[in-house]
């Protein structure tokens, strides 16, 4: 990377892949919720999220000189998406999704929290409208993670275990891009060791006043990668499935 536009650039690749990625598999929950409000829920998240990466891809579209939203989201290969290892992992059972979904939002909401007032102002102006949106997913999760935390033995436990695999994984959100302290200098970006350190705090708290231990002694490196282009087995099969109406006609109109 040679300009601080080109470092921006792909920040903002990455931020919207995430949101891109997960709103595609929080979108798996749609008609198989294990109840109606949960079908419902995650749904309506998933289709947040995707419009978050839209905006964002529209930012870089509008202001960066790259390609459509459509182009962006739907011609990219595998190794031309920089989203974190965490959000390309399927669905699994609820508690897997929901223990995911608690550690990204909570994530997230600090993220754009913090770019509501970076100097971008295309991003920050964005970010405030999203933090707003991204309370309400922080609601729902901590909501349920604390109700099944009051719930049965089983329902304690699972989540439990579901912590135990996500925790080590969640750290690959706030892998660094490179030469980000440019960002800081010229646009009050926050790095990622601070917004890691913010979350970590905030969701030991939560975790730890609704009886969940945390794991410890884990590698916070990894699950590193997903910044670089390097990525999970799961994230090109998802790509296919994702892309396959865009695929069969790019320039259909609907």
């Amino acid at each position: 990377m040679n300009t601080t536009l080109e470092i921006l650039t792909k920040f903002l690749y990455k931020t919207a892949d995430d949101q891109l990625i997960i709103g595609h598999r929080n979108s798996e929950w749609t008609g198989i919720g294990p109840i109606l409000e949960e079908d419902i829920a995650f749904s309506s998240i998933a289709q947040d999220k995707i419009g978050h990466a839209y905006s964002i891809y529209s930012i870089l579209h509008e202001q960066l000189n790259q390609g459509i939203p459509d182009i962006i989201g739907f011609t990219r290969n595998e190794n031309e998406f920089w989203s974190c290892q965490l959000v390309e992992h399927p669905i699994g059972e609820y508690d897997f999704s929901l223990v995911r979904h608690f550690l990204f939002d909570n994530a997230e909401f600090i993220r754009f929290n913090e770019l509501s007032n970076c100097t971008y102002e295309p991003l920050a102006k964005l970010s405030n409208k999203i933090k707003g949106e991204i309370k309400y997913h922080v609601f729902h999760a901590d909501s349920w993670m604390s109700q099944l935390a009051n719930g049965t033995e089983e329902s304690k436990n699972r989540i439990q275990i579901a912590i135990n695999t996500l925790l080590p994984i969640a750290f690959s959100i706030f892998e660094p891009i490179e030469n980000e302290s440019e960002l800081q200098t010229n646009f009050s970006i926050t790095s990622e060791l601070e917004l890691q350190t913010k979350w970590f705090a905030l969701i030991s708290e939560k975790l730890n006043s609704w009886g969940y231990s945390l794991p410890i002694n884990f590698d916070l490196t990894q699950h590193l990668g997903g910044r670089n282009g390097k990525h999970t087995p799961f994230l090109q099969p998802l790509i296919v499935e994702m892309t396959e109406v865009f695929r069969l006609d790019p320039e259909a109109k609907w």
